[in-house]
């Protein structure tokens, strides 16, 4: 390829990227299978497109050219900083990098048994030592930790999963959890998805299908969360 056809694809690419971050939900999901085809000219201008991106913001955009540029040019993150690219916030000094960067690398089911054990350390020793958390522990549990969880699976996940689009679903099914466990894909004809094998864990699971919370603790627990002030600020308070 000549430099100017590599200049002229380098700017196709980069008006690609400007459309598809500036574009709404919709559209952008649209483009997703575009930016995937565009992985070689990624790699070229991937510095200067995310190195202006907000680390401490949500932006699935940036998070999407980054899982394609670890799955086809993993040698872009020989700068180990875009392996942890979004910065993360801990009440309680929890390190979050080995959520992100199986986030990042699309290890769904590692992603998920690192968030129950999150959970449980953020809900105390007695948890921890325990097994699984009580809904009445949530309300304690430090909003900084659980803003940091919620962030990172909807930047690597599209937007569709994380506890504020478990609620925006559970708002457009009436607030019924009948509804939503189908709707996400934890039930079906009535019998609760089998863990862990029957769940799907990739892109192609229904929205709010992860992280999961165990459906043995109830409706209570996941209530709890999706309820906590610092999830339901981030979804507008719609439950």
């Amino acid at each position: 390829m000549s430099s100017q056809d590599s200049k002229t694809n380098n700017e196709d690419s980069i008006n690609l990227v400007k459309k598809f971050i500036a574009s709404n939900q919709r559209k952008r999901r649209n483009l997703v299978n575009d930016i995937e085809s565009s992985a070689e000219s990624l790699f070229a201008i991937g510095e200067e497109i995310i190195k202006y991106s907000d680390r401490k913001g949500d932006d699935w955009s940036i998070g999407w050219i980054l899982q394609v540029l670890k799955k086809y040019k993993p040698n872009f993150f020989e700068n180990d900083i875009y392996n942890n690219w979004f910065y993360t916030n801990s009440a309680i000094d929890l390190q979050y990098s080995d959520l992100q960067l199986n986030l990042l690398e699309q290890n769904f089911e590692e992603a998920d048994r690192l968030t129950s054990s999150y959970l449980r350390k953020l809900a105390g020793k007695v948890a921890e030592s325990r097994g699984y958390v009580f809904y009445s522990e949530v309300k304690d549990m430090p909003s900084e930790d659980l803003v940091t969880i919620d962030r990172l699976w909807n930047i690597y996940s599209q937007g569709k999963f994380g506890f504020s689009n478990q609620a925006k679903l559970l708002k457009s099914v009436g607030k019924r959890y009948d509804l939503l466990w189908p709707k996400i894909g934890w039930k079906k004809d009535g019998i609760w998805t089998r863990y862990p094998s029957s769940f799907c864990w990739s892109l192609k699971a229904p929205d709010g299908h992860m992280p999961l919370v165990n459906q043995l603790r109830g409706v209570r627990l996941m209530d709890s969360i999706l309820r906590h002030p610092s999830i339901a600020k981030r979804h507008e308070n719609c439950l």
